[in-house]
């Protein structure tokens, strides 16, 4: 797929235009972005914290889903109980932010601050742990999302000829 094409693709999968040029870091079995980078900085200059948003309609659904159900404080709770996943949850999120502040240009003076999601500790949102584990980050929460909701097993593309494809169906 051209720049043009995953940037078409992935309007499509989020519902809107996006807000700055992105670029997928990781992609599914049909070729389509699954996770996209974003610039820190928008293009209307507004400091973006999050480096990895997930656009997958697949993906999206299922993570929702396990928020849904208590996932983020289920995980608290886990991070809180289990001294070797917290340190790794506070890794994850000491490494994100060093990983976007390196993508800031020289002359920000409006930064986005935090780590996955933004925040420096705990979880705020599933999604982003798992979209920074799927670019390849090492994050315990986005490990075990990833369990969770693997495989993104679509038998067609969710985005065919410009639209959303009318035979795709998200399944549970």
């Amino acid at each position: 797929m051209t720049p043009s094409d995953d940037r078409q693709v992935v309007e499509i999968q989020i519902g809107r235009p996006i807000r700055a040029e992105s670029s997928p870091v990781s992609r599914c079995h049909l070729g389509l972005p699954v996770v996209v980078r974003v610039p820190p900085i928008l293009d209307d200059g507004t400091p973006f914290p999050t480096l990895y948003w997930l656009t997958c309609p697949l993906a999206v659904g299922r993570v929702a889903r396990l928020e849904g159900a208590g996932g983020i404080r289920r995980l608290e709770r886990k991070a809180e109980a289990d001294p070797d996943f917290g340190t790794r949850l506070a890794e994850a999120h000491q490494s994100y932010e060093r990983e976007r502040t390196t993508l800031l240009p020289g002359d920000a003076s409006n930064q986005p601050s935090g780590g996955v999601g933004g925040t420096r500790t705990g979880i705020k949102c599933l999604h982003a742990h798992y979209a920074h584990t799927r670019a390849g980050g090492d994050n315990p929460v986005g490990e075990l999302v990833q369990d969770w909701i693997e495989p993104l097993d679509c038998t067609v593309p969710c985005v065919l000829d410009g639209e959303m494809n009318p035979e795709w169906v998200a399944r549970p």
